[in-house]
């Protein structure tokens, strides 16, 4: 059986290690259900990390055998010559076109899709949020074995 800190991906404090507690006030804001009164929730999430920008698959489209497949955000066919970026979603933009947006925001513009931030408290809030879906389909499997 899981111990606690590991169950909620946690670590134990150290040594003359002090406790968050911003981070404890905004846990409490959140589970009280008063994060969302406070509109905390309806933020936009920051933009891409540079790292993971420059690290995105380019394609140079070197003829015009693809010419129905088009960049989703401009409308405008891949012609010969143009530079596309890929995401790890496998939806490609134009280069032009894509950098601007992920300069604003993280996601893919079509499946949101999100990619990896600067934002440390953003990261936190990500990894705390995924960690949630599992607890709940753990309590899922969980009811289901006892109760089937």
């Amino acid at each position: 059986m899981a111990g606690y800190f590991e169950e909620m991906g946690w670590t134990p404090l150290g040594n003359a290690e002090t406790p968050n507690h911003l981070m404890q006030m905004a846990r409490f804001l959140r589970d009280s259900g008063m994060w969302e009164l406070l509109g905390e929730h309806e933020k936009l999430p920051p933009p891409a990390s540079k790292a993971a920008v420059e690290n995105l698959d380019e394609i140079t489209f070197e003829d015009n055998t693809d010419t129905k497949r088009q960049c989703p955000i401009c409308l405008r066919d891949f012609e010969k010559g143009n530079i596309a970026k890929s995401l790890p979603c496998k939806h490609t933009f134009h280069k032009e076109c894509i950098e601007p947006w992920l300069e604003k925001t993280n996601s893919c513009p079509l499946c949101r899709y999100e990619l990896p931030t600067d934002d440390e408290d953003y990261e936190c809030y990500r990894k705390e949020k995924k960690r949630a879906v599992e607890r709940e389909k753990d309590l899922e499997t969980l009811h289901d074995s006892m109760f089937s």
